[in-house]
């Protein structure tokens, strides 16, 4: 049976559908030899369809596996630095993608999925899904400081933050352990955001993406989700 061409590369994992538009559009894409275009269709039993040359399968298994990111390792499928992604900490064989990036200093809870209309869902800021984060700084912020994170501060690139909610959760040493919600993933926001208020940031550690949670998974351990966490994600 004849589909979007978006339709069926979105569901063997090649990304949100929008993102697969992209690929099409810009001719990346190719459908029995021939380069496919915006708007046409394909039955993925009979037709050979190629992403940048590598064949996707229609029959491909949705995975969703979380997993805990440790420091020195990039939140990508594929870099050109040396060092080890978070795919190479889970055993699977099949694409997969990691939702949500935490940058090589952070740690905590990666959703690795190769469906990519639940990646778009959740990354995308019109949806407003939470991040909830255990943020360790240097120094015990006053209300004042507080302020700022909440109200939001201005980034380099001159874009504001939203709103952010943050409370203190307790103290180490002169510095303190905050609990930090996003809506959104400005790229390194809060380590931005504690430099322009005077709070150093020590550790990040990401333990809530939208309902799922970090739960007891240790540094580079990682385990499949449970088809309730599966429904509550996709709600």
């Amino acid at each position: 049976m004849e589909e979007r061409l978006q339709k069926i590369m979105a569901r063997s994992g090649v990304g949100s559908r929008r993102a697969c538009e992209k690929l099409i559009a810009q001719g990346l894409i190719t459908v029995n030899g021939q380069r496919a275009t915006l708007g046409m269709k394909a039955d993925p039993n009979k037709d050979r369809i190629e992403v940048k040359g590598e064949r996707i399968s229609a029959a491909e298994p949705i995975v969703y596996i979380a997993l805990n990111k440790p420091r020195g390792v990039i939140s990508a499928a594929k870099s050109p630095d040396p060092r080890p992604t978070v795919l190479d900490l889970v055993d699977h064989s099949g694409r997969l993608y990691p939702v949500g990036r935490l940058d090589i200093e952070s740690e905590g809870l990666i959703l690795l999925t190769n469906d990519g209309a639940l990646a778009q869902r959740l990354t995308h800021p019109r949806y407003g899904h939470e991040k909830e984060y255990s943020v360790l700084v240097a120094r015990r912020p006053d209300e004042k400081q507080l302020a700022a994170w909440r109200n939001g501060v201005v980034l380099d690139d001159g874009y504001r933050t939203k709103p952010v909610k943050v409370r203190v959760t307790g103290t180490k040493g002169k510095g303190a352990w905050l609990k930090v919600i996003l809506k959104e993933g400005r790229k390194r926001q809060i380590r931005e955001m504690g430099r322009q208020t005077g709070l150093p940031i020590v550790k990040i550690t990401r333990v809530r993406i939208g309902s799922l949670r970090l739960g007891d998974l240790k540094p580079r351990q990682w385990r499949h989700l449970t088809p309730q966490e599966i429904a509550e994600l996709k709600q």
